[in-house]
């Protein structure tokens, strides 16, 4: 049985590490990178540096008059060399900081919810065991990444720690100092994620029915095939969306996909799963040796090398024939599905607090000096009726706010 990238991360370090780390720090795991990369030329390089660059010193008025360009570079791929600087930038993180100057420093010098500080602890040595940066708890990678999390926690108590939030603040602080993570993680946790983090996973559960409709779009044999064998797609996407693809995709192919994603927001996230999910299933062969669920799942945590190249998950993504109208139609079928599922939870619990409070009075006479009518009533949740919305994201505007989650 094929090991998921998911699970591989978890194997003994020191059966499967090589002795030198890669080009990105990694020592093993299925994101460790042995070949090299085709390099462009030195001039396409500088070039391409120099225009984002230009780019990030008159960044105002290329958001305002020029978005498109800035989202046609991200998707062309950012240089290394700038790409701390540009997410920096993309996810609106430069202004946070520059609206708080001092509340990192803050956070860190507060105690923090114990109970939190111990579910980070246990958690923080898991995040990229296999990168030189987390290989060992007295690293500075597991001091910062701690520090992050725990700041967050104190920053927004709504939802303070998630053990998926964990592999996103790690994979920021490969590229950027801890106060520049700290910043660029609440924009990622707070727009382009909003809510996904909350108890109930109500988002996500939005997001998923979302999904499953722009499947059926995209790639109808293989929604049927999903439908035919009950495979609700929290069952597969849940760790892609919680953790925006950091625990899923190869290295390279991740870092061109958040290119993209602080770009664009959640929609790249959408076209990543949908691109995995068709190439994957599409061909009938494979479809008809998934005779079952667990089949299924299986293939889809696996899914075939070449589906998870960058240039085949950048050119798919691209290929998909979806609009911004499309994103919004499935989400106001959503909507609509859930507020309709609300109201007949709220329906069968009234007539279940109708029915018991009957059976309560038909049994309320002693026999035999006993209470022989006593029906324990449980409460049904049926929610606020809030308006949790995710479509797709809005552009970012005058330099005022990033590409988020929310229209």
């Amino acid at each position: 049985m094929a090991t998921s990238p998911r699970s591989v991360d978890t194997i003994s370090l020191c059966s499967t590490v090589s002795s030198c780390p890669d080009r990105n720090g990694f020592y093993g795991g299925f994101q460790r990178t042995d070949k090299p990369k085709e390099p462009l030329s030195k001039a396409q390089i500088i070039a391409r540096e120099k225009k984002w660059l230009y780019m990030i010193d008159n960044w105002s008025l290329y958001m305002s008059k020029n978005y498109k360009k800035i989202r046609d570079r991200c998707r062309k791929g950012i240089p290394k060399s700038v790409r701390p600087r540009a997410w920096f930038y993309l996810s609106g993180a430069y202004l946070l900081k520059k609206k708080n100057p001092n509340i990192y420093k803050e956070l860190l010098e507060k105690p923090g919810n114990a109970h939190i500080i111990e579910e980070i602890k246990k958690d923080k040595h898991r995040q990229f065991p296999f990168h030189e940066m987390f290989l060992d708890e007295d690293k500075v990678g597991q001091i910062e990444l701690f520090n992050v999390l725990k700041a967050y926690s104190i920053y927004n108590p709504k939802v303070g720690f998630c053990q998926a939030q964990a592999p996103i603040a790690a994979f920021l602080l490969m590229h950027l100092p801890a106060e520049d993570a700290f910043w660029v993680f609440v924009s990622v946790c707070d727009v382009y994620l909003e809510d996904y983090f909350i108890s109930g996973l109500e988002v996500l559960q939005n997001d998923a029915g979302i999904l499953e409709g722009l499947l059926k779009k995209t790639c109808p044999p293989v929604y049927r095939h999903l439908q035919k064998h009950k495979v609700e797609p929290l069952l597969y996407m849940t760790d892609w969306f919680l953790c925006a693809m950091t625990r899923t995709l190869p290295w390279e192919t991740l870092l061109r996909v958040w290119d993209c994603f602080l770009a664009e927001g959640i929609r790249v996230i959408f076209k990543v799963a949908l691109v995995i999910l068709g190439a994957t299933l599409n061909r009938h062969k494979v479809r008809k040796q998934c005779n079952g669920l667990c089949e299924t799942l299986e293939v889809l945590r696996n899914p075939p090398e070449h589906v998870l190249d960058e240039d085949f998950i950048i050119n798919n993504m691209q290929r998909l024939n979806l609009r911004v109208e499309d994103f919004q139609i499935e989400h106001t079928r959503q909507k609509a599905r859930r507020a309709k599922q609300k109201a007949q939870e709220a329906t069968a619990a009234q007539n279940n607090s109708n029915t018991n409070t009957f059976s309560r009075s038909r049994g309320s006479s002693p026999t035999n000096g006993s209470n022989s009518g006593n029906i324990t009533v449980v409460n049904v949740n049926v929610g606020d009726g809030a308006d949790l919305e995710t479509t797709a994201p809005i552009s970012i505007k005058n330099g005022s706010s990033n590409s988020g989650h929310r229209p």
